[in-house]
């Protein structure tokens, strides 16, 4: 007969021994399972084929635009409120050589293409027409760079489900070339070439779907710059027009018919 205390030792011992066996197959099965999540993946990636290789340098470079039109696409890399102030004031006052000095000394694309049109005023004769030609060439020669990177973003999101459905194309190719070659006898074969076709399909479009939204994004943020540095050109015109009214009106009243200080008693 086995004494109690020793029963209870064995099944501890028993209980421990089978928790510890359990403990490691699902250890086993965890990791087996991690294993073959990685592999699938990875192997997904590679029956893709060859327009696997595009679709992911294209999803690179929407990566890369993207980043990069959420740091230049801000309202203060294209203008200065303050600066916008205080150069219209110049203007309305005239003062070309001061609003050449605030441009020189605050580059913006505001300020190039202000500066571009104050080039058109030699010898102080200013040519408002001439002026306004010179701000509306400089608008297109600043504002057409940032749109073109954005016109990226559009190319890449048409051009992603294009290239995913070329790869479905060649897969489906491979797959009926395999049932001609070979029969219905290894399905295997002709597992790989869909799954290269259906692969290749979802790659392109989700490279494709966020990349447009993104375009559109980018596309609405560059259109509210536009009308804001529009607005301001608009202003500086105005402010020089009117400056050039009052200052000739200023200038033409004879020094005679301003008001005179009364001459002191004893003069």
């Amino acid at each position: 007969m086995i004494p109690k205390q020793m029963r209870t030792a064995l099944a501890t011992l028993l209980y421990l021994a089978f928790s510890t066996c359990a403990f490691a197959q699902a250890e086993e099965t965890a990791a087996a399972a991690v294993t073959t999540s990685e592999r699938s993946f990875l192997e997904m990636i590679a029956q893709g084929g060859w327009a696997m290789y595009p679709l992911g340098f294209l999803s690179v470079a929407a990566l890369a635009l993207t980043v990069y039109n959420f740091i230049v696409l801000r309202p203060k890399d294209f203008f200065n409120d303050e600066v916008a102030t205080e150069l219209g004031g110049k203007l309305g006052e005239v003062d070309i050589e001061g609003a050449k000095e605030i441009c020189a000394n605050n580059p913006t694309p505001l300020t190039r293409i202000v500066n571009h049109g104050l080039d058109s005023i030699r010898d102080g004769e200013v040519d408002m027409e001439l002026f306004r030609e010179r701000l509306e060439a400089g608008s297109g020669k600043e504002l057409a760079q940032p749109f073109v990177i954005i016109n990226y973003l559009s190319i890449i999101a048409s051009i992603s489900p294009m290239l995913g459905l070329l790869g479905t194309v060649s897969g489906m190719v491979k797959a009926f070339s395999s049932i001609a070659t070979v029969g219905m006898g290894q399905p295997d074969l002709l597992a790989g070439n869909i799954s290269e076709a259906l692969i290749t399909t979802a790659t392109g479009m989700l490279v494709g779907i966020p990349t447009m939204f993104f375009f559109f994004y980018f596309k609405n943020q560059y259109g509210k710059l536009v009308a804001d540095m529009t607005m301001y050109l608009n202003d500086m015109y105005g402010d020089l027009r009117h400056g050039l009214r009052v200052k000739p009106q200023a200038a033409s009243i004879p020094e005679s018919s301003l008001p005179q200080e009364p001459n002191e008693p004893g003069n």
